[in-house]
């Protein structure tokens, strides 16, 4: 029993990569042969069977941050979630751009690799923001489109607390160059952290502090579209559901009331006490409330 106790704590990386496969088998998730797209491999996890559901993380995350909430929908859709290129397993490199026009194209060669012609998109913070270019891009690929936390890019009324960081030109949150900044980071998306076991993360520590130098060139690339959102949202006419955490420090709630006015159309739905990642801390009641969505198209 001790051994295996030590074996848990000190092996993290190979028990981390057998916890990710039970969890994902469990949700009816396996992990699909990986994608070329351009000079990437963009690995992708997928399972279910109907219309196409394809869920888009955020900056600095990964297709497995999905997982608890894709386990309600892929009894009804079939769920596809990639490792956008630079991201997780899919491979980043120093010469690639990944601003968001890029991402937005590289999103429609991996659909057509895969043979999607047609698909729901769901997106948090940065996958979001990536979800409705993209639908403005190629409007009769995209059914619908969620934002499953609060995009990236919309002026909110209310200054967050990322936005007063970034305002007095502190280091960025979200960038993690020891332990004790990675402590604060999940402290700054989360309202209420989600149980993570060690090895989970360990690993998940252990390769942002290793990204951190990498990670801070995207971010600085991300800032030059700090607002690109809020400057063409009004054009997003594909049906839109919106879950906004009211605890969210990275983009203030009070963007979810903008959103619902210059989105008449939209569904708009505040979750209480909850962070930046809802589909990680509240995953069956978000998961819940986006088939409700789904079922009403």
């Amino acid at each position: 029993m001790a051994f295996a106790v030590a074996a848990y704590y000190l092996a993290s990386e190979p028990v981390a990569r057998g916890l990710i496969w039970l969890n994902r088998a469990s949700a009816s998730l396996s992990l699909a042969p990986p994608v070329a797209v351009g000079s990437h491999q963009v690995r992708y996890a997928t399972g279910g069977q109907g219309e196409a559901v394809v869920l888009l993380h955020g900056i600095f995350a990964e297709k497995e941050h999905w997982v608890d909430f894709a386990r309600s929908i892929t009894s009804a859709y079939r769920v596809i979630a990639p490792d956008l290129p630079g991201f997780g397993e899919s491979g980043r490199f120093p010469a690639e751009n990944y601003d968001y026009a890029t991402q937005v194209e590289r999103l429609a060669v991996f659909l057509d690799a895969i043979g999607v012609q047609r698909a729901h998109l769901a997106g948090n913070s940065m996958g979001g923001t990536i979800a409705a270019l993209f639908a403005l891009r190629y409007p009769d690929r995209v059914i619908s489109v969620a934002l499953i936390g609060a995009p990236h890019g919309v002026r909110t009324p209310t200054l967050s607390d990322m936005d007063r960081m970034i305002e007095s030109n502190q280091p960025s949150p979200l960038i993690a160059q020891d332990t004790k900044a990675f402590d604060r980071m999940l402290e700054m998306v989360f309202k209420n952290q989600p149980f993570l076991p060690h090895p989970i993360r360990e690993q998940a520590r252990t390769r942002a502090i290793a990204n951190a130098t990498s990670n801070e060139r995207i971010w600085r690339e991300q800032r030059k579209d700090r607002f690109l959102l809020d400057t063409r949202i009004d054009e997003l006419k594909r049906p839109t559901f919106v879950l906004w955490g009211d605890a969210d420090r990275l983009f203030d709630v009070s963007g979810a009331v903008l959103l619902q006015r210059r989105l008449p159309h939209a569904d708009v739905q505040i979750l209480r006490d909850v962070g930046h990642l809802p589909m990680m801390e509240m995953p069956r009641e978000s998961a819940k409330a986006y088939l409700a969505f789904l079922s009403r198209l």
